[in-house]
């Protein structure tokens, strides 16, 4: 059976993945408790606003080392997602480390406005079970200044000027950039399979 444990990160979007999660049928535990982060079969990992609030409330929960210890199912959405890698330029925070890389923040241009937010449509070639029932050119919503780049992790991408990385996975770790409780239902079906796993 599978017990959903969402980090309280303190991000605004959170009920709205709560709604989603229950849509699906499944209750979740919002919690702050390394305990029952631990004793979750899957975890979700929300982030909105700077990475280094978001790591900072990680800290100040002591949950950074139980984060980085999970062998079972792991998603981060959004900021949660640029969390997962080694360090971010936004606030030059170091953060979780469980993928190697540095997030960066989007080049300044005339005609792409940063913050990205809108609609995108996913790339990718490879099949994952976190992809079932969901075809490349489907849409989702994004909300964001900063992205990790497309690389050997990457099982989705998008463009904003440069491809950047929508979805990424090494082992047991998942991110996703966009928003999935807002990308109608491609979202809900990128959490359905996140369940599944």
């Amino acid at each position: 059976m599978v017990r959903l444990a969402i980090i309280d990160s303190g991000g605004a979007n959170i009920a709205s993945l709560q709604f989603a999660v229950e849509r699906l049928g499944l209750p979740s535990d919002l919690t702050t408790d390394p305990a029952t982060v631990r004793a979750a079969t899957h975890v979700i990992l929300p982030g909105v606003g700077a990475a280094a609030d978001c790591m900072r409330r990680l800290q100040n929960a002591d949950l950074v080392g139980t984060i980085r210890s999970l062998k079972q199912p792991m998603l981060g959405i959004c900021v949660g997602m640029q969390l997962l890698f080694e360090s971010s330029e936004e606030g030059d925070v170091p953060c979780l480390g469980l993928l190697p890389g540095r997030v960066r923040k989007f080049a300044e241009r005339r005609d792409l406005p940063v913050p990205h937010m809108g609609w995108n449509q996913l790339e990718f070639d490879t099949a994952s079970p976190l992809l079932n029932e969901i075809n490349a050119g489907d849409y989702v919503y994004f909300v964001h200044s900063y992205a990790a780049p497309v690389s050997e992790l990457t099982l989705a991408r998008t463009r904003y000027g440069d491809p950047f990385s929508a979805i990424v996975q090494r082992g047991n770790v998942y991110g996703a950039q966009f928003h999935p409780e807002r990308s109608a239902r491609i979202g809900s079906l990128l959490l359905r399979n996140f369940l599944q796993l």
